[in-house]
């Protein structure tokens, strides 16, 4: 497990709400010089705490504002079974996350379409297709009241 002191965990929670904030703002935000803090934002990335920077697209905007989260179950619960329905979300752009889960379901994904119909094609030509699967169920969002992906570091 990693300790993190305190400079490091501001890096993490500034980084996170602003991750084009420049080096020099990033140093003098934390009371560092541009130097040491460089080395500290790459020991994390180095670390794995730190594993990507990515841009955040408003759905509305690019036309994929439906998001369904579908509980899927697996028919027997063995290796081969839970390699081939991983392997086969994986390659469905439609889906943006894939939890392997407890409880009833085995699988917990989201979906992101541009309407419901698109689902319905989705689920029809690409979900249903998959033999492992033996029970699909839809959950459609009909508005998010809270969308983070910020992990506060204390």
């Amino acid at each position: 497990m990693n300790k993190f002191d305190e400079i490091d965990k501001k890096i993490l929670n500034i980084l996170q709400e602003r991750g084009r904030i420049t080096n020099a703002n990033l140093a003098a935000e934390v009371g560092l010089s541009p130097p040491p803090m460089l080395e500290r934002v790459k020991k994390l990335e180095k670390n794995g705490v730190i594993t990507s920077y990515v841009a955040q697209v408003d759905p509305k905007k690019v036309e994929k504002a439906t998001i369904v989260y579908v509980s899927l179950t697996i028919a027997r619960h063995r290796i081969k079974s839970f390699d081939q329905v991983n392997q086969e979300l994986n390659n469905f752009w439609e889906v943006l996350e894939i939890y392997h889960i407890s409880g009833e379901e085995d699988y917990l994904i989201k979906v992101v379409v541009k309407d419901i119909q698109e689902y319905e094609q989705f689920l029809l030509k690409k979900l249903a297709t998959i033999p492992a699967i033996s029970r699909i169920k839809s959950n459609v969002v009909l508005s998010t009241i809270k969308h983070s992906t910020k992990i506060f570091v204390e």
